[in-house]
């Protein structure tokens, strides 16, 4: 397929056995075109508005990793695609803004608020509310306005039902436990949602940053509170007076104030559990896949895989955890060389 589905389900044997406990399977979304789990969501909706008689996709983006996949799409419908990117994103993303670049894409740098992923969101919406006749938003995560929540989680859920059904070829059995960083949460939700009715642990990590006892983090279930931010009501980074606070992660991708409706929801009923790994932990998990395993993963993936190696030594060595590795770590090398020093 143009995506590279179905992508594998690896065992980190290597992993497994340095850490002892459980074993780690490791959901390949890294292998698909583009170097990450984008790519599912982007195919699809690009072929709606192309359905719907649309011209132009316009994108927000963080890592880069959904406007590269964006501009993919874009490519192969030829459709105009314009991406919009937070300057501060743009200037540790540079590899990516090229290859959007190279794809036929217009990058747009935001110079506004934070110069992050939330004001390339407000610029995308703000374009979106005077193009749309022509114009298909093409919205990266499970956020905003309905319908793309749901629109999202769909097209990503292809990641749990394979790998519902590699667990079970594989190992005999349902996962004991899934695990996925959550920014907005797409590549969570998309893993999570097959196993919703099953007796599995659903495990979302955000990015705690430099701590969440500090404001630099971005652990917005964890820290909190309900308010209403691009067009969705969930858990928002604010301030007393309902202004969205800024925040940092070592990782583009999940450098975020928010988080997906249904990800809160699922956080109310206790359904799944939302815990955080630091910046520093988030480097460890990134060396140690790629010492073991010769898997360089994202920062972002890191995070999950960062608290993935917490929860297995005090697990049963025939336990299994499946650990969504949302995409792959090219485009961190540089920010990983300056904070290894």
């Amino acid at each position: 397929t143009y995506c590279g589905r179905p992508t594998l389900l690896y065992h980190a044997e290597n992993l497994s056995a340095k850490l002892g406990g459980a074993q780690i399977y490791l959901k390949r979304e890294d292998m698909l075109h583009g170097g990450a789990h984008k790519i599912n969501n982007t195919v699809g909706q690009a072929l709606l508005a192309n359905h719907l008689g649309k011209r132009r996709l316009i994108a927000e983006t963080g890592a880069g990793q959904h406007g590269v996949a964006t501009a993919m799409a874009g490519a192969l419908m030829g459709m105009e695609t314009v991406v919009y990117m937070g300057e501060k994103d743009t200037v540790r993303q540079r590899a990516n803004v090229f290859r959007m670049q190279l794809l036929g894409a217009q990058v747009v740098p935001v110079l506004t608020g934070t110069r992050t992923l939330k004001d390339a969101i407000n610029e995308a919406l703000r374009d979106w509310a005077g193009s749309f006749s022509t114009t298909h938003y093409l919205i990266g995560s499970v956020m905003g306005p309905h319908p793309f929540p749901a629109m999202v989680r769909d097209l990503q859920s292809v990641i749990g039902r394979e790998a519902r059904e590699q667990a079970i070829e594989q190992t005999g059995s349902l996962p004991d436990a899934v695990v996925a960083c959550v920014g907005g949460g797409s590549n969570a939700m998309g893993i999570f949602y097959p196993f919703i009715d099953d007796d599995v642990d659903l495990v979302g990590v955000e990015a705690a940053g430099k701590g969440v006892d500090t404001l630099e983090h971005c652990a917005t279930i964890s820290r909190g509170e309900r308010g209403v931010f691009h067009g969705m009501h969930s858990y928002v980074l604010q301030d007393n007076d309902g202004q969205i606070r800024g925040t940092h992660s070592i990782s583009a991708g999940l450098d975020y104030p928010g988080v997906g409706p249904e990800h809160a929801h699922l956080a109310d009923i206790g359904r799944a559990r939302y815990v955080h790994a630091t910046d520093e932990e988030t480097l460890a998990a990134f060396k140690a896949l790629s010492v073991t395993e010769g898997i360089i993963p994202a920062l972002e993936s890191s995070h999950a895989l960062a608290h993935a190696m917490r929860m297995a030594p005090g697990m049963a060595r025939d336990d299994v955890i499946v650990v969504n590795l949302s995409g792959r770590g090219d485009k961190d090398l540089e920010i990983v060389m300056e904070a290894l020093g």
